[in-house]
């Protein structure tokens, strides 16, 4: 075992995009921003194409471009970016990635990298429904549509899709939703009007693919249900692909009375055994998750005790015989009774979608599954 170790589980990313592709007519986009939730980029992607996605989405444009730049032939979107990314969005559009277009700044950067690549890029519009986020808003959407409408006829780009986000799928039933739905239908009846009709709608991300076929549409976009992680109650059939692990820096008995790491927030009751876990917040560990962080040691759960430090953390284990180099679980699937990325969140009062996300670079990811 490595010092430091993330395992993931391909073979479960994989199940979960078949599970998902199984439950809706619609195509599904894996979304793998963010080195693939902290899952890794490229192994992710690959998995999740295996499971039957038949796009991949990005945040940053950066992402994109190096997964085609690595082989990857199926198709892309990426749609965060700013003016100061123009070169990287030239390279997006010679690469035959999606873009994703908010704004006629954005449209014009497209038309120019275009131009530049001597073909029509590939555009997805971008309608804020109501998270007020990235889109444009209702008052710009005509003039946005517009112009695209006319490059369109220019053929300078193709307007592939129209989309939007939620805001609060992950509570169905929310008011909201339903108002973004018939925002949404709004804007596309709009941008019929003005002469764009798109190959694909979507507006669906994970707690929508899983909760609510209605807003399906041509596409579905899940991303953290993709690492068997579902945003609203229930298992809905998905596997969490990554398993958290360590080796024990240090092990020793201590007496009744010992203050453990810094301030002392945790000190022992008893003559114990304690355990030195040598992942820390520098590793993407909650440093708020002191004195409660879930773990598990030689098949039994305890919880972190005291701070978590930049590199370690301790856990008194009490009378339990444990070595130096012996496994401490994090989270994982949680099919054996051991802790999970969700208990984590729930001890960090945060969500598991950060938890998996933020474990650091100094944690070596390695793969299982067939796709390894």
């Amino acid at each position: 075992m490595e010092r430091t170790e993330a395992v993931i589980d391909l073979a479960a990313i994989r199940e979960n995009v078949a599970a998902m592709k199984a439950g809706t007519p619609a195509e599904v986009m894996a979304v793998v921003k963010a080195d693939g939730y902290g899952h890794g980029l490229l192994p992710s992607a690959r998995a999740a194409l295996a499971g039957g996605a038949t796009w991949l989405g990005t945040a940053i444009v950066g992402e994109a471009v190096a997964l085609r730049e690595a082989g990857i032939d199926a198709r892309l979107l990426a749609w965060l970016w700013t003016p100061d990314e123009v070169e990287t969005v030239a390279r997006a559009v010679a690469a035959d990635v999606d873009l994703s277009v908010s704004s006629t700044w954005q449209l014009d950067a497209v038309l120019a990298a275009a131009q530049a690549a001597g073909s029509a890029a590939r555009i997805h519009l971008k309608i804020d429904t109501g998270l007020s986020r990235n889109g444009a808003y209702v008052d710009d959407w005509p003039e946005l549509v517009t112009a695209a409408a006319k490059a369109q006829a220019a053929a300078e780009v193709e307007v592939v899709g129209i989309w939007s986000h939620f805001a609060y799928a992950d509570e169905p039933g929310h008011p909201t939703i339903a108002k973004q739905v018939m925002a949404f239908e709004a804007a596309l009846d709009a941008a019929a009007r003005l002469g764009v009709v798109p190959q694909l709608r979507h507006i669906a991300n994970s707690a929508a693919t899983l909760t609510l076929p209605s807003a399906h549409f041509d596409l579905v976009r899940p991303g953290i249900a993709v690492y068997g992680l579902p945003p609203v109650p229930g298992s809905y059939g998905l596997t969490p692909a990554m398993t958290l692990h360590a080796g024990a820096a240090s092990v020793k008995r201590v007496r009744a009375g010992e203050g453990v790491s810094y301030g002392h927030e945790y000190t022992t009751t008893r003559d114990t055994t304690l355990v030195l876990v040598p992942l820390g917040y520098a590793d993407g560990v909650p440093r708020h998750a002191g004195n409660r962080g879930p773990v598990s040691i030689g098949g039994r759960r305890f919880t972190v005790d005291g701070r978590v430090c930049m590199d370690q953390f301790v856990v008194d284990v009490g009378d339990l015989d444990v070595a130096p180099g012996d496994p401490v679980v994090l989270f994982g699937s949680g099919r054996d009774g051991g802790p999970t990325a969700q208990d984590w969140a729930d001890a960090a009062g945060t969500i598991h979608y950060e938890i998996v996300t933020r474990i650091g670079p100094r944690v070596r990811r390695s793969y299982t599954g067939s796709d390894a």
